[in-house]
Parts: structure tokens; sequence; C-alpha cells
């Protein structure tokens, strides 16, 4: 897996950057030597503690909060990413909600803020971030999936739909985007261990792993900064499972 300062130079984007994956993947980033924008929707505080850590350890990071959902937001964002830093080459689209509901609880605006945040706001930030990706020459992006997308788990339909729409769009816009010399894969966590809301459900759908343990979000993190990195230029289009053999993709 890539060590050292691998991306010094260049600027990821992260969604959802504020806790657990998302602040592991902009840490490891800015640990490889790229500038990081940290996104949140509301977590203003904790958005600015992982920007202030970064730069504390050397690095460089802006806090940037937007919805992705949010068309004109998320064009904002991207536009001071540009103009903060000059370049774009990296986006992680970690952006996420886990709530839990069956069928018969979920409503149509239910349905639509969870595939909103998931797969709405991976399209968004991917056509705004497009002009910066293209111009790299060596752009990435890295959506971040579920494992419940691939078996299935009770009480989470949006999120599984959402999730799995997720692979769909890592497979066409692999094929869309290779001719401007961007991978585009898609990282699938397991159970890792993280601090979730209430309202998120448990992994009833599959509770042992090989390993014996769960992940963490660090080793998360570094399957991305490998994707994100000049070791990856040739992996594009694929699913990394990253679970402890909990599901065998």
């Amino acid at each position: 897996m890539a060590t050292g300062r691998e991306l010094e130079g260049r600027v990821a984007l992260v969604t959802g950057a504020a806790r657990n994956i998302g602040r592991a993947i902009a840490v490891a980033l800015a640990d490889a030597g790229a500038a990081v924008v940290v996104n949140a929707r509301t977590s203003r505080e904790e958005a600015e503690s992982v920007a202030a850590q970064i730069v504390r350890d050397g690095g460089k990071a802006m806090a940037f909060l937007a919805d992705v959902t949010d068309e004109r937001a998320v064009a904002a964002m991207a536009a001071a990413a540009m103009d903060r830093f000059g370049r774009l080459d990296v986006l992680v689209n970690n952006a996420a909600v886990r709530d839990a509901s069956t069928i018969d609880g979920i409503d149509f605006a239910a349905w639509r803020k969870v595939t909103g945040i998931i797969l709405d706001g991976a399209f968004l930030c991917t056509k705004a971030c497009l002009p910066g990706l293209r111009a790299s020459g060596a752009g990435a992006i890295v959506n971040i999936g579920g494992m419940s997308g691939h078996t299935g788990a009770a009480g989470r339909p949006h999120v599984v739909a959402a999730k799995l729409g997720l692979v769909g769009l890592t497979r066409a816009l692999a094929h869309d985007l290779a001719p401007d010399g961007i991978t585009v894969n898609c990282v699938v966590p397991g159970l890792i261990d993280t601090k979730r809301g209430a309202s998120s459900g448990k992994t009833a759908h599959l509770r042992e792993t090989l390993l014996g343990r769960h992940g963490t979000p660090e080793e998360v993190a570094a399957v991305v900064r490998f994707l994100a990195g000049p070791q990856g230029r040739y992996v594009t289009g694929q699913e990394w499972h990253v679970n402890g053999g909990a599901y065998l993709g």
C-alpha cells in the first residue's frame, strides 16, 4: 500500500469528512501530501477540527460546509477548492446517512433524503469537480459504498438501494471518464468500528468476519489513499471490499 508523500502537490475533496471514515480518509490523504477540502453539512466544529489537525501536522486543509444535495452549494464548494488551492485532483464521495426503517415506515420524503445524500450527492459533486479533475491529468474519484448494498439488509431499503446505486455509477463513470485520464472506483467498507447515531440501525445481516474482528476507519482510508495515488492509476471501474472476509464478492 502507498506510503510517503505520493500525493504531494495534489488537492483532494472529501465529502462527509467530519468524523469516522470520512475523517480518516481526509487525514490519510493529507499524510500522503494532498491539500484537503474537508466537507460537512452542518458539523462546522468537527470539520474545522479535522482541518486544524491536518494543518498542525504540517499539511494544508480547509473546512467547507455544504449540503451535497444542494447543487449551488456543491458548485460553490468546488469553486472554493480551486480558488484556495488552484487545482482539484481527487474526489471522495463519502457523504451518507444510515437511517433505519422498514418499507412500511418510509415515506417518499424519507426515501429521497437518504438516496439524495448518497447517490444524488455523488452525482452533483462529480459534476461540479469535473473541470478540475479533467485538468489534473491524473484525476481520481473514489465512491464509498456499503456492504449492505451487496448482501442486503433488513430495515434499510433506501440505504441499500443507494449504496448499490453507487456501484452502478462507478462503473458507468469509469467508462465515460477514462478518456480524460480519470479513474473511478468504489471502496466498500464492511463492519467498521465507527460512532453512529441511534437511527443508523444494526448490522444484523452479517455479524462475523473471517479475521475475527471489525475493521477501523484507517484501514478503509488506506485503500482510498492507494486508489487516489500514482500506484492506483491502472485500476478503474472496480469495487474494493474492505470487510475482513465478512462478504466475499
